[in-house]
């Protein structure tokens, strides 16, 4: 027997319909190029979409078609995101900080139709353009401009394009199965791979993500997604801002740290989102502006693991809430979220610390695993150490372009490429990447634990920990560290400082001292390059 339940589809627009109905006169806020607020609201937000939606249709786009963004977070991209996927087309945000190489093969494998994109990135489209094989059209988000428009022939402008639409034209109809968005893997070892959302799983993530022991946003929030667009949705925040009705605040290309606490103190910005190198600026420029930032409650940090020092300093310095959270391009991304429960508040502040530290449980719509090396799983007792393994209703099922069922495990179940732990209340910790994680003597070393505890350190800004060759451990640990500026500190007074806080047998043999860490384009550390450079400097060495 069936139920008697209206079937109503989950899709993207009806979040649009939603803020502009009942939240419509909720602000964004959107800083541009030269440092400036611009402001709209969902309303206006919704209305321009739609416009848009009515100009790609009327440009002979259909649905499913892909069209890319290459874009700040501004409110201009936020319209290419709900009016390209509310108009039944696929809008494909790229990464601009990818090797040209790369940004050729994500647009020629997504075969995207059109390119949306800001006038910072006009040199790198034109220069990379002749190589683009279905791009029929580029506009640029801007007013017209004769200047740019005779050095890049067939260049259309937003404002311009835009009118070619009805205002406030009516959605089509879209399946909630449809495909919404596609955001491509960094790519570390090999060519990015790509991940097609549908609207139903987008709904669904949103709908989750703002639950209370989630990130907790509602319309009471200002919101501030320091995340970039292009990286998994901006952790489907622009979705849950429109569900929820919060006010939104788009930082633009300005994402140091002096720029993010003018923009928190004038917007009174309650909870922001990013990775943790962007919290160390900040941290540093609320002690350079004299600023509490009186307005932050939250912060939500993924991506990386989050120094525990980070998080004390936070919490015990300016009373603000770490978040920390887990996912990926394929979980869209929430796979796991840290919310204390009702029994840690007999803990010790101490206790509920180490329990903060962990990348937390999975929201509802979300399974983890861990499994040994056979396959097999493996005990949730906090202890075992295994393979991560995920599934779930916003969880990849297949790479975008690649054969069916070559992306999952037999299971059935995504394999995420993480080493973590479980314990009995489901909280997860990230161990290590799969081949980070540092094998010495037989006993497992885990590299983000040794990162944290150098980045604990007052003299230290970046640190990495990777494998180095050792003809007796077969691989010992060694410490590439940044120091802060004009900080003074040794080698041995920095190895020092892991004393009592890990066994002896895992202290790095090694800290040296670099310049900076080489980065992706989305941030990760490269850990292939540092082993490369510096992976034999033990050999031939004792063990200290």
């Amino acid at each position: 027997m069936l139920g008697q339940m209206m079937n109503m589809e989950l899709t993207v627009n009806s979040l649009i319909d939603h803020a502009a109905r009942y939240h419509g006169d909720a602000e964004i806020v959107s800083i541009g190029t030269d440092g400036n607020p611009s402001r709209s609201d969902w309303a206006t937000v919704s209305e321009r979409s739609r416009q848009l939606a009515s100009a790609l249709r009327t440009a002979g786009y259909v649905q499913g078609d892909r069209c890319a963004t290459i874009c700040w977070n501004n409110v201009g991209h936020l319209e290419c995101y709900l009016g390209i996927s509310g108009g039944g087309m696929v809008c494909h945000t790229i990464n601009p900080r990818l090797f040209p190489e790369q940004l050729v093969y994500v647009i020629n494998n997504a075969q995207d139709k059109v390119i949306f994109f800001d006038k910072t990135f006009l040199t790198i489209v034109s220069n990379i353009r002749d190589r683009l094989e279905t791009v029929e059209k580029f506009v640029l988000m801007s007013e017209p401009d004769e200047e740019i428009a005779a050095q890049f022939p067939g260049l259309l402008f937003y404002e311009e394009f835009l009118q070619r639409g009805t205002p406030n034209a009516n959605w089509p109809e879209i399946a909630e199965n449809q495909a919404s968005s596609l955001c491509y893997t960094s790519g570390t070892t090999g060519n990015p791979k790509g991940v097609l959302y549908s609207h139903r799983s987008t709904v669904l993530h949103a709908l989750v993500a703002a639950q209370p022991d989630a990130l907790n946003l509602s319309a009471r929030d200002v919101v501030m997604p320091v995340v970039p667009m292009f990286h998994v949705n901006a952790w489907g925040v622009p979705y849950i801002t429109a569900m929820v009705g919060a006010k939104l605040v788009l930082p633009g290309p300005g994402l140091d740290g002096q720029s993010l606490v003018k923009l928190i103190d004038s917007e009174s910005v309650t909870i922001a989102l990013g990775v943790p190198t962007i919290w160390q600026g900040l941290l540093s420029a609320l002690d350079e502006l004299g600023s509490s930032a009186q307005s932050l409650k939250r912060t939500v940090i993924g991506g990386s693991a989050c120094p525990p020092s980070m998080m004390s300093e936070f919490r015990g310095k300016y009373g603000v809430e770490v978040v920390h959270a887990w996912g990926m391009t394929e979980t869209s991304p929430i796979g796991t979220v840290n919310a204390l429960l009702s029994k840690h508040n007999t803990l010790s502040e101490e206790g509920r610390n180490k329990i903060r530290e962990s990348q937390g449980r999975p929201p509802y719509g979300v399974q983890l695993k861990i499994v040994g090396e056979d396959g097999h799983q493996l005990p949730e007792d906090g202890i075992a150490q295994g393979n991560l393994r995920i599934r779930g209703h916003w969880v990849v099922a297949d790479y975008f372009g690649v054969e069916p069922n070559q992306t999952l495990e037999e299971d059935g179940w995504f394999e995420t490429g993480d080493v973590a732990s479980i314990n009995d209340d489901g909280f997860m910790t990230i161990r290590d990447r799969s081949k980070d994680i540092i094998k010495s003597g037989g006993e497992w070393i885990s590299t983000v634990e040794l990162e944290g505890i150098a980045m604990g350190h007052s003299a230290i800004n970046e640190a990495a920990v990777v494998a180095a060759s050792h003809d007796k451990w077969d691989e010992r640990p060694i410490l590439l560290a940044v120091k802060i500026p004009d900080a003074n500190i040794t080698e041995e007074e920095l190895l020092a400082h892991y004393q009592g806080k890990v066994a002896k047998w895992q202290i790095p043999d090694r800290a040296i001292f670099v310049e900076g860490l080489p980065r992706n384009a989305t941030g990760k550390v490269l850990k292939n390059k540092l082993r490369s450079e510096y992976g034999e400097v033990l050999v031939n060495k004792p063990a200290s």
